[in-house]
């Protein structure tokens, strides 16, 4: 009888622990959404421009886009405002920027040129901004150097 009562102990015991199991196994898988950081938050370094600009002068605007982590998703995208004066801004020899468009950036490191076509001073801002909609604003002004 002991033995029958030993065997019952033991059969339950063994049901227990794989209802446990089944249950935490089951518990453990419940939430399907994992997460992934796909978003990393950028800052943008300018090396330093002239304050002076003369009538069709170009100055070299040196960017550098800081991320703390990469994910090749990512793409970034310039626009400009001229907010006084006459000037182009443009990507190495591409044609110049139509202010307010929006245009696809390559790389990370690059350099704009900005030519002014008026002699008198210049104000503008550069928008770049991501994949995510994360946005840097950079202002931008020149006096008239002549």
């Amino acid at each position: 009888m002991k033995n029958v009562i030993n065997k019952k102990i033991l059969q339950l015991y063994k049901y227990s622990m794989v209802i446990f199991l089944i249950s935490f196994v089951f518990n453990s898988c419940q939430d399907n959404d994992l997460e992934i950081q796909q978003d990393f938050p950028f800052q943008v370094q300018i090396m330093p421009v002239p304050g002076k600009i003369a009538e069709n002068e170009t100055v070299e605007i040196r960017i550098s886009l800081l991320t703390s982590s990469n994910f090749n998703g990512t793409m970034y995208s310039v626009r400009y405002f001229q907010y006084e004066g006459a000037g182009q801004l443009q990507y190495y020899s591409d044609p110049p920027y139509l202010p307010n468009d929006e245009y696809p950036l390559k790389q990370k490191q690059f350099r704009l040129y900005y030519t002014s076509k008026a002699s008198e001073s210049h104000q503008f801002s550069i928008w770049i901004k991501d994949s995510f909609g994360n946005e840097r604003k950079v202002d931008f002004e020149f006096d008239n150097a002549s």
